[in-house]
């Protein structure tokens, strides 16, 4: 046979959207970055996750699988993407979603990482305006970002549902704005009338309640840190202590003056 008669496969394609174990049992996509502070190749740090809060401690996409190097460097390839070079990533994310294997589907943003910059939530309202027959939703703690440039102007195969645990929880009406907290059991967060979201991870944005209720993952010694609370519960408690101590510095400066 002549090298002119043989024949190569072509390379298969590169995904930019995958499937974690969880997400494939409900048939949904997921767009990951890496979670929180991380360092950069140039060496540079990097805090994807701005408003995190007591989160930061307790955050699943911090361990495990997510710290397996191949993992890591595929999260980190995709944070450069989308930060250093906007438009190709807009071009390309866009133009994967129009495959057919997407059509009617569900895409959830961040199962790791976050909304980091104004530009990059503005980039993927574009992508989602641009991919009609696509519905997107997430989970976020960054609640003045979203109520500033989302929250009046969403696109229609949008859905998001705020998160406890970050540092913008006190912008969030607990009794009737959509939000999630994490609980240490299924018993807790039922006993709370919160809505368990166990059986699909899309009842964080289609179930009939607002209060959508996370029995927290069962990772040993982050179930030891979390003890009987809840994400919102440890946040409520960090800013209180917060706000005292600066209650207490001004008082403090206002002896001295």
């Amino acid at each position: 046979m002549s090298e002119s008669t043989v024949k190569t496969r072509p390379s298969p394609r590169k995904w930019l959207l995958t499937q974690n174990s969880d997400l494939r049992r409900i048939g949904v996509f997921n767009w990951t970055l890496p979670a929180f502070v991380i360092e950069m190749p140039d060496g540079s740090h990097f805090n994807v996750c701005p408003q995190a809060g007591v989160c930061a401690q307790l955050c699943y996409a911090r361990v495990g699988t997510y710290r397996f190097k191949n993992v890591r460097a595929a999260h980190v390839r995709n944070l450069l993407l989308c930060r250093d070079t906007p438009e190709e990533f807009e071009k390309r994310m866009t133009d994967e979603l129009s495959h057919k294997r997407y059509v009617g589907k569900w895409i959830r943003l961040h199962d790791s990482g976050e909304f980091f910059s104004d530009e990059y939530v503005l980039t993927w309202m574009r992508i989602m305006r641009n991919s009609p027959g696509v519905r997107f939703y997430c989970y976020t703690k960054e609640i003045s970002r979203f109520k500033r440039l989302v929250a009046n102007d969403a696109p229609e195969n949008f859905l998001w549902c705020y998160s406890l645990g970050g540092k913008e929880d006190h912008l969030i009406d607990l009794a009737t704005e959509r939000h999630a907290d994490v609980f240490p059991d299924v018993e807790m967060l039922i006993a709370a009338d919160y809505t368990d979201q166990t059986t699909s991870d899309l009842l964080a944005v289609l179930s009939d309640s607002p209060l959508v209720g996370i029995p927290a993952n069962r990772i040993p010694h982050l179930l030891k840190k979390q003890g009987q609370e809840t994400f919102g519960s440890l946040q409520r408690a960090r800013d209180e202590k917060l706000r005292a101590k600066n209650s207490g510095t001004n008082q403090d400066f206002a002896l001295v003056h």
